[in-house]
């Protein structure tokens, strides 16, 4: 990560493929293995030669987008761009280096791009950069306002026609219209579009699901429409959620000493990308922060901190996301065992996830430390409920699977109260820790 660009996430990269078939090939070249020559620099240009039948030279100025490659592919970004734009995404190419110390190649593309932005600017005698950085902002501000207003008509005439032949439909016009959002350079919609093409296959009950997935979608459409009117810090989501990257510049970065609460995996429904979720809290500022790494085919996420650990780092957090999302710095101090973290009431937890939702209603999940409580088994669902009994919460197993992880919480507390971490969302409480008072080591649940 440079001073002035955060990486971009893998999904966001994949988003930007202009069909199926590219996002397939992009993401299997986003490894080390066909890549020499990498690099990056401060201002957000990145480089390297891709194997081939000729090395192929690719840069991509993240700042735009804009690609450059010179494969034959006549699409826009061709899979070497997504690939190179994956492999910066995962692992970035160590320190940034000034611009004139990128290949003859890049730099001339860089240079040329530079010099065509601020011809019409010099013209008018104004500053060149600024002008053309707003124009750049204005026009794909205005390309993302007219694929809203598409993507509006499409959800409309989905609902009009009804739900119930959605699945005979099949996931095609699903791909169009999230090709439609690339094209408008809206990657968050693209990929809530895909996601929402998925569900008529997802079994039992799709139809309320896929609902609930329109209407938030519906919801972010709206909110872009008017985000001229909204606070600050819900128009920040909304950019972000459609898409438009922040910058480092713009995040809060907090130093402290992070408790490692869970660390988990999941792999993308095509099973090319594997996403591994580090949450964390601080000791001193009891802040929780969301680290997320990823792994493209054939390379876990690099990331790796057991859970229990305490790691003294800074953590840059990034704006638009409920102030959780965070990009972890050099740590500072050796890793040490840490304790058990104090626990609120299921009451508590309610109260700060609907919080959490009046600042991002598109919140997946909110981190919350329930204790102490008790795991109750029951025939029509699981449930965690204060030591004295007076509220609960429905439990919901990691990924909605197998329930092993939730006998071993019930193992764990043999019928007294433990300390719990998890995820709250709008299906229930996930657990993914435990502590027992009697036992300092946390308990990985699933």
């Amino acid at each position: 990560m440079t001073e002035q660009q955060v990486r971009w996430t893998a999904e966001q990269v994949l988003a930007l493929a202009p069909d199926e078939a590219s996002r397939a090939a992009g993401a299997a070249l986003g490894r080390v293995g066909p890549w020499s020559q990498t690099g990056g620099s401060a201002s957000g240009l990145v480089w390297g030669l891709c194997t081939g039948s000729t090395p192929y030279r690719t840069a991509v100025d993240v700042e735009g987008p804009a690609y450059t490659c010179s494969c034959p592919s006549r699409k826009h970004p061709c899979k070497h761009a997504l690939g190179l734009l994956l492999l910066w995404a995962a692992q970035g190419f160590g320190e940034p280096v000034d611009p004139v110390d990128a290949p003859d190649w890049a730099a001339e593309w860089s240079t040329g791009r530079a010099a065509q932005a601020a011809r019409p600017a010099a013209a008018k005698g104004g500053p060149a950069d600024g002008e053309a950085a707003k124009r750049r902002a204005d026009r794909r501000a205005a390309r993302i306002g007219a694929g809203v207003v598409e993507l509006e008509q499409r959800l409309a005439d989905v609902m009009r026609a009804g739900l119930a032949g959605r699945r005979q439909a099949g996931y095609a016009s699903w791909e169009e219209t999230a090709a439609r959002m690339v094209d408008a350079q809206a990657p968050g919609l693209a990929a809530r579009v895909r996601e929402l093409g998925t569900i008529p296959s997802c079994g039992p009950g799709w139809p309320a699901r896929m609902l609930e997935e329109g209407a938030l979608l519906h919801l972010l459409n709206r909110g872009w429409l008017g985000w001229a009117g909204l606070p600050e810090p819900l128009a920040a989501t909304v950019r972000s959620r459609v898409g438009l990257p922040g910058t480092a510049a713009e995040g809060e970065v907090v130093r402290d000493r992070w408790l490692v609460l869970a660390q988990y995996d999941s792999v993308s429904p095509d099973g090319r990308l594997t996403t591994r979720r580090t949450w964390m809290q601080g000791l001193g500022s009891g802040r929780p922060a969301l680290v997320l790494d990823f792994g493209p085919p054939g390379r876990p996420p690099a990331l790796a901190l057991p859970v229990g650990l305490v790691v003294e780092a800074e953590a840059r957090f990034r704006p638009g996301t409920a102030g959780l999302r965070a990009d972890l710095g050099e740590r500072s101090a050796a890793a040490a065992p840490g304790r058990a973290p104090a626990g609120v009431g299921t009451g508590a937890a309610l109260e700060a996830y609907g919080a959490a939702l009046r600042e991002d209603p598109w919140l997946d999940a909110w981190p919350v430390v329930l204790g102490p409580v008790i795991p109750i088994p029951g025939e029509l669902g699981w449930q965690l409920a204060d030591a004295e009994g007076t509220c609960a919460l429905p439990v919901t197993p990691v990924g909605g699977g197998s329930r092993s992880g939730l006998w071993q919480l019930a193992a764990l507390s043999g019928g007294g109260p433990v300390t719990v971490f998890g995820e709250c969302g709008h299906r229930g409480f996930t657990p993914l820790t435990a502590w027992h008072p009697g036992c300092p080591e946390p308990v990985a649940l699933g």
